[in-house]
């Protein structure tokens, strides 16, 4: 399954966290999509569990999906 990169913001900040988390960006991800959870933001949930989700695409060794 390829993520979804809705916008350039999404991308960005997968980025970040990788460069400042390193392997750990995604459970970073994670948390932030847990806390904008339990303060009731959905719209920052959803983003932030796309963040996490390319992130691991990014990680991933290989290729994923149909290549051009």
């Amino acid at each position: 399954m390829s993520p979804l990169i809705a916008d350039r913001k999404t991308l960005d900040d997968a980025t970040d966290l990788m460069a400042a988390f390193g392997n750990f960006a995604e459970t970073e991800a994670a948390l932030r999509a847990e806390r904008s959870r339990d303060r009731g933001n959905a719209v920052l949930f959803c983003h932030w569990r796309q963040v996490e989700r390319l992130i691991i695409a990014l990680h991933a060794e290989g290729v994923n999906g149909t290549v051009h």
